[in-house]
């Protein structure tokens, strides 16, 4: 099968601001902030500027795990991002992030800030300063890190790749999306293999790793992530539903989905974390306000 859209790529590609779809308004070729807002600071030693999609999922989860094994340094403020208004791309979180990708961090426990961006390092750094859910043998963690970069080097062809021509591509081309949809269940299955032997990713310790590839593909596996359970063919999968829904169960992985939410059921969203008991006594406004 092929798709003649009739394109031919010119000599020297430029910039159509009027293609691009759901995204147009936020893609661009430039890096560099657009306007000058400073980032808000809260009271505790971690400040999250993040919005809850699967890249943020990854460090809200491990911060609210961290907190239930009773690490108070990793008390957190949680600001909400909203990436579809461009709040990236302002003068704060580029300084923070200069790739203006969620989520970033910022870590004021110690007598100066350390800026942390792209999810997989975010991880990585709070791990080590919490000794914490990272394997402590060179075996077990090099299997660990194995796995937490194969999840930064794999998701991109599920988002950017499947998920992008699936669901939000103003132009539904049949060669991408299969050549997507292949890629995405090759992962699965990689996943699949993997999990029939292995109650986590390393084993029987619960780690990092698993916070990196479970927002992304638990989420795929159950069938919330771009609504392609059926096109998939997902209930195949059956050891990494399993591993999902096992993840799913623990209270601070509940906990972790909800901040910086901004979709869904609004009982599902915490938009904002400044304080533990926000779980609690979040209002309407808070979880569905502007």
């Amino acid at each position: 099968m092929s798709d003649d859209t009739g394109y031919t790529p010119p000599k020297v590609w430029t910039w159509n601001k009027e293609f691009g779809g759901r995204f147009a308004s936020i893609n661009r070729p430039i890096a560099g902030p657009t306007h000058e807002k400073p980032l808000p600071v809260g009271r505790h030693p971690m400040q999250l500027y993040s919005q809850g999609t699967p890249n943020g999922v990854k460090v809200t989860l491990l911060l609210e795990e961290l907190l239930a094994l009773g690490h108070k340094g990793a008390e957190y403020d949680a600001w909400l991002i909203q990436i579809m208004s461009g709040d990236q791309f302002s003068s704060g979180f580029v300084e923070v992030n200069p790739n203006s990708k969620i989520p970033a961090l910022v870590d004021r426990s110690g007598p100066e800030p350390i800026r942390v961006f792209e999810s997989g390092a975010i991880l990585l750094h709070l791990a080590e300063k919490f000794d914490a859910f990272l394997p402590k043998t060179p075996k077990e963690r090099a299997e660990c890190m194995s796995w937490l970069f194969w999840q930064m080097g794999s998701a991109p062809f599920l988002g950017g790749g499947f998920g992008h021509f699936y669901a939000y591509a103003p132009v539904k081309i049949a060669y991408a999306i299969d050549r997507f949809a292949m890629e995405v269940k090759r992962q699965l299955d990689v996943l699949n293999r993997h999990l029939s032997e292995h109650e986590f990713m390393t084993g029987g310790e619960y780690t990092i790793a698993d916070m990196a590839i479970w927002p992304w593909y638990g989420g795929l596996a159950n069938g919330l992530l771009y609504g392609a359970g059926e096109f998939l063919s997902v209930h195949e999968y059956t050891h990494v539903r399993r591993w999902a829904d096992g993840i799913a169960s623990r209270p601070a992985a509940q906990r972790g989905r909800m901040v910086n939410r901004t979709f869904g059921d609004p009982a599902s969203q915490l938009r904002e974390r400044h304080d533990a008991t926000d779980f609690e006594t979040r209002t309407q406004d808070k979880i569905g306000g502007g």
